[in-house]
């Protein structure tokens, strides 16, 4: 019954279903055909699935980012981070990675970065004759960022899983976010120099100073976040109300860029965006079903254990795993399907819990950078107007650093429990 089960899924993706149709078709047949399951039984799963007080942060922190993106939060990051790091060796590539890095705490979502950044920043590198190739690589690159930073909505969904502390893993995220920006950065610059991609401008503190001012509404978002996670004030999906307030305070009052009329659109923007990853998650809960009544789970941890017991081995073994995943997989679907095969493992690994749900989605934000599943690159090209394949070959030496930070948070605990080692004890 598993191998049909699995063969009905493959099918289903060769035949181009989209994803979450594809895991709930499978795993509707898979109930009624081979267990004499009533289908009233999914229908529970996928609502029970959602029903979850957790998740309301996906579609609050889903509609901060549509509202600080529309009030003009995008351009004065941008000014600000070319203020910053404008005066080294292809300036323009090191400012798409910090706008990148300062959106991702507002956004939680790796697509709405690369978009809201790189709708800015690629037509203009491309002005300033960097490759087309090259300028997308980047963006995709620090777009896959939105993910690791806090706030996240794949961390969200990894603590709603794993039943881990999800204001611990947005802390977690932040030494591994500022790991892969820095990494990301240097090889932009290897590349840069060799190309002779100039600076932007001469380095100038008082317009460091202005670029802040103007952007200092904007940071404030992810500091609120962070900071009352870190007081205790309110919890992680709290946390997605208050930036949502704020975004709209911000917008409407101090930039005054938010518009009455603007709204409708924008709610549905949000709706949209949020019903289709809460879809995912609906569908992915049913075929989670079907995998916990085979006991999947279980099966796959022994045959893990069994190819070796050496810890190091098992956490390569993992990381290969869910490299590949990301690369077929959309980052959701690939969380409510594999977390809870993975999770069994952590105690056989010896690895902190917070470590382990950062390396899970560090190794699915290089999946956005593979075709054919990578979001990140689809996004950059799209707004480039190149091919995926160009884009393809010039993200490779991008997804070879990151994969040496991922090694890093995989072996070096530090990047990733001190910080709410400090906080939570």
């Amino acid at each position: 019954m598993t191998y049909t089960f699995f063969a009905l899924l493959f099918l289903f993706f060769i035949v181009r279903m989209p994803i979450a149709f594809a895991m709930g078709t499978s795993a509707a047949i898979a109930m009624y055909f081979f267990y004499n399951v009533s289908l009233t039984v999914a229908v529970q799963q996928m609502f029970t699935s959602n029903d979850s007080f957790p998740f309301l942060a996906v579609p609050f922190f889903m509609l901060a980012g549509v509202l600080m993106e529309s009030g003009g939060i995008s351009r004065r990051l941008v000014n600000f981070a070319n203020a910053l790091v404008g005066f080294i060796h292809g300036g323009l590539a090191h400012v798409t990675v910090i706008a990148s890095m300062f959106f991702a705490g507002i956004s939680g979502a790796a697509a709405a970065d690369t978009a809201a950044v790189g709708t800015l920043m690629i037509p203009e590198m491309k002005k300033r004759d960097y490759d087309a190739g090259f300028a997308s690589a980047v963006q995709a690159s620090a777009g896959s960022i939105g993910v690791i930073i806090p706030p996240s909505i794949p961390m969200v969904i990894y603590g709603v899983m794993s039943s881990t502390s999800i204001g611990a893993l947005f802390l977690g995220g932040i030494g591994a976010g500022l790991l892969v920006g820095l990494s990301i950065m240097g090889v932009a610059y290897i590349i840069s120099k060799r190309r002779g991609y100039l600076p932007e401008a001469g380095f100038s503190a008082s317009i460091i100073l202005k670029t802040f001012k103007e952007a200092l509404w904007a940071l404030g978002m992810p500091i609120i976040i962070v900071g009352g996670i870190m007081s205790g004030i309110f919890t992680a999906t709290e946390s997605a109300v208050v930036a949502t307030d704020y975004a709209l305070i911000v917008g409407f009052f101090i930039y005054r860029e938010l518009k009455i009329n603007a709204l409708p659109e924008i709610f549905i923007r949000a709706a949209v965006t949020s019903s289709l990853v809460m879809f995912i998650i609906a569908n992915a809960s049913v075929f989670g079903w079907v995998l916990a009544f085979e006991q999947i789970p279980q099966a796959i941890t022994e045959s893990f254990i069994a190819i070796t017991s050496t810890p190091i081995l098992l956490l390569l073994i993992i990381n290969l795993l869910l490299l590949i995943v990301g690369t077929f997989i959309e980052t959701a679907s690939a969380l409510i399907i594999f977390v809870p095969l993975l999770v069994p493992m952590i105690p056989h690994i010896g690895i902190d819990p917070v470590q382990f749900g950062v390396l899970v989605v560090l190794n699915l934000a290089i999946g956005m950078l593979t075709p054919p599943m990578g979001i990140c690159l689809i996004v950059s090209c799209s707004i480039a107007k190149i091919s995926m394949e160009r884009v393809s070959r010039a993200v490779l030496p991008f997804v070879l650093v990151m994969i040496i930070d991922l090694m890093i948070v995989s072996f070096v605990p530090f990047v990733t429990t001190y910080i709410p080692g400090a906080f939570f004890h």
